[in-house]
């Protein structure tokens, strides 16, 4: 047999041969979600329910979440960045710690170029004092505020958290300085504060949404853009003068260059999920405060989130 009957039974062979199709999205393997903080805290709280509702919906597809904890979230959310467009790594997004780190360094990642899939959770900061505090409204915090300049204390659960930039928020509004308490995480603000050592904690609303239905503590006021239903009883900072908002938006996103078709199918996937009666009343009996954005939506909060927080550092930044 000559050289070129061996190349041309091959080629034939080749051509006859079965091809093994590629199995379509998201049927190959398991879609891994990056959380970038610990499990058991608010963002991956928000992951695990949200993802639970949305696997029927999207036929054939198994989600594997994954912690990458670090730097305040900048591990999980470079990794996400520079994750394969392929719809096979999604990743929880926070609007305050992202944006926060992204305004005062320079991360691997840019914010404008994340596909933006869903908001799921908007929970509002808050002003906390304990049960029995003398002041009852913002104005009577600011008026404590111009006597006692920088002497009113105020725990936050770190420097250039959603609680920190709340306090930046109303000092700029309210024309006075208060004097930052950074602790290690909620938990201790709240101590301190029932334990009277502390005039003020700023934590979001659903951390101390037990507390005050318990009558140990009050809320001055709600940094959402309008009262979250199980707090109803307080006010925003806006109903009382002060054009402030704040708190710790979560959502899922993906790289930059996803598809449209993917994109949309995930959009579809989350945007029924997020209407679904039964994920709403386990919100509601684990008190999630949900605020559903899907695609275009959830980007012009994220874009003005940001330019927010870019402005504020501009005229008051928070470490330096």
């Amino acid at each position: 047999m000559t050289t070129r009957r061996i190349l041309l039974g091959a080629a034939v062979a080749t051509l006859a041969a079965p091809r093994v199709a590629k199995a379509a999205w998201p049927a190959d393997r398991a879609i891994e979600v990056i959380v970038p903080f610990p499990p058991g805290g608010g963002v991956d709280n928000m992951v695990r329910p949200i993802v639970h509702f949305v696997t029927p919906r999207l036929r054939g597809a198994r989600f594997a979440i994954v912690n990458r904890a670090g730097a305040a979230g900048q591990i999980g959310f470079e990794a996400l960045f520079n994750a394969a467009p392929d719809g096979y790594t999604l990743g929880a997004l926070t609007n305050t710690a992202m944006h926060a780190i992204a305004v005062e360094r320079t991360p691997r990642y840019k914010p404008e170029e994340f596909t933006y899939i869903a908001n799921v959770v908007d929970d509002p900061g808050g002003f906390w004092v304990r049960a029995d505090s003398p002041w009852r409204t913002l104005d009577d915090l600011k008026e404590a505020a111009r006597r006692d300049p920088e002497g009113i204390g105020v725990g936050t659960a770190g420097i250039g958290s959603d609680d920190h930039l709340l306090q930046l928020g109303f000092e700029e509004a309210a024309g006075v300085r208060l004097l930052h308490v950074p602790y290690n995480g909620t938990a201790p603000v709240q101590r301190d504060v029932l334990g009277g050592s502390l005039k003020i904690g700023s934590f979001n609303m659903s951390e101390g949404v037990t507390l005050l239905k318990e009558g140990r503590i009050r809320c001055l006021a709600q940094g959402g853009p309008q009262r979250w239903a199980p707090t109803g009883e307080v006010p925003t900072f806006k109903e009382q003068g002060y054009d402030v908002l704040g708190g710790s938006a979560r959502g899922i996103g993906a790289p930059p260059g996803l598809p449209d078709e993917i994109r949309l199918a995930l959009e579809a996937a989350f945007r029924d999920a997020l209407a679904d009666p039964a994920l709403l009343a386990d919100a509601e009996r684990t008190g999630l405060p949900l605020r559903p954005l899907v695609g275009q939506d959830y980007r012009a909060m994220m874009r003005a989130d940001h330019a927010t927080l870019q402005g504020l550092w501009q005229r008051r930044p928070w470490r330096g």
